[in-house]
């Protein structure tokens, strides 16, 4: 397995994040009105805010939906790959930046045998590059 394809659940994540983050903004806009003035003639071309972004909002859904089944795929994929490895540490490792999404410096300070990010690095470099492609 390749550098890319144990982090196809990092990205999945960051888009998923991305997507509730749209949504929410669109769902905040398509419901902010304002009070409407009573005896005021009415104008013609003013739009429905709901109206407007109904189809945007479905489509962002769907998405979603699918990226959440992407992301429950991927998660069971890795974690059978990390639990077919023999050695328990660089299991550890793996499991601690691909499926926990940790930076390095937070995978060394979970395992305590190493003091810094380095060390942590070059040992899932090496597993990396013993790998037939």
């Amino acid at each position: 397995m390749t550098k890319q394809e144990l982090s196809q659940l990092y990205y999945l994540n960051r888009e998923i994040e991305h997507l509730k983050t749209r949504i929410a903004e669109i769902e905040g806009l398509a419901t902010s009105t304002t009070k409407q003035i009573t005896g005021m003639p009415h104008v013609a071309g003013v739009s429905d805010n709901i109206g407007k972004y109904v189809a945007e909002l479905a489509d962002l859904k769907e998405l979603l939906q699918l990226n959440l089944k992407k992301c429950f795929y991927e998660f069971n994929r890795l974690n059978r790959y990390i639990q077919s490895i023999e050695d328990s540490e660089l299991r550890m490792i793996l499991s601690l930046r691909y499926i926990s999404g940790l930076g390095w410096q937070q995978v060394a300070r979970s395992i305590s045998s190493y003091a810094n990010a380095d060390s942590v690095r070059k040992i899932h470099d090496r597993f990396l590059k013993k790998i037939p492609m």
